[in-house]
């Protein structure tokens, strides 16, 4: 789900009439109704039942796809059940628990540092603030963004994984490709409320109909206002 964004992965918007902030702010507000309207059960894909379970979850999802995330986690979550299991877990064992997820040794690293902090710092619960989220081990913006905006419900920021930043190209929200450039763009043309909503929107539409390779553009719902329509 976090895998950082690269230039081969989207293909930029066609060339077009420069549009103003106004104008971009007023086509976003079309975007947003049609995928609302076609995806209104767009939710977080990364099965968890609290907090906890949803920041290792995520920090799994780096350079791995969610379903996989939810077919280790099924088995993960029973046998951690709290912070403290993880920070007490024997390194090795927990490396094998998690390692098809791909670079485990890293995440399990991040994992029980983090979780020895929550217990430390935060009496094993999981902070509510992007400041206090962003000095745990393992969790930057993007990670602390899926956790406020799905766990407490806090519009901090714009989730930007692969498929954000792939379709703001091709909507021309941005011509940025440094994820944390591209947040502060849409940033400026999206709701705040709705910020949360937006990214889970947009990877529904990602993975569902506007794919990497080969988008469905004939059946694209916000075709009409994609700059990039038909040129694949």
């Amino acid at each position: 789900m976090l895998a950082a964004a690269r230039a081969g992965d989207y293909a930029p918007a066609a060339a077009m009439p420069r549009e103003t902030t106004e104008a971009k702010i007023a086509r976003v507000k079309k975007i947003i109704a049609g995928l609302r309207k076609t995806y209104p059960e767009a939710h977080c894909e990364l099965d968890h039942r609290n907090p906890l379970e949803l920041l290792i979850a995520t920090i799994l999802s780096a350079q791995c796809t969610d379903k996989r995330v939810n077919q280790v986690t099924a088995d993960l979550f029973r046998k951690y059940r709290s912070a403290a299991d993880y920070a007490d877990a024997d390194l090795s064992e927990l490396q094998q628990d998690i390692k098809t997820t791909g670079f485990y040794r890293n995440k399990a690293r991040n994992i029980q540092a983090c979780c020895r902090k929550l217990v430390e710092r935060h009496g094993g619960e999981v902070p509510g603030t992007m400041e206090e989220l962003t000095r745990l081990d393992g969790v930057g913006r993007k990670t602390a963004n899926v956790l406020l905006g799905n766990a407490f419900q806090v519009n901090e920021g714009i989730v930007v994984d692969t498929h954000v930043a792939r379709l703001s190209q091709r909507l021309g929200l941005t011509r940025q490709k440094d994820p944390e450039k591209i947040e502060q763009e849409l940033m400026k043309l999206v709701p705040r409320k709705q910020w949360t909503m937006f990214s889970h929107w947009l990877i529904w539409h990602g993975r569902r109909r506007c794919t990497a390779r080969n988008p469905d553009c004939p059946n694209c719902e916000i075709r009409k206002i994609c700059p990039s329509a038909g040129r694949w």
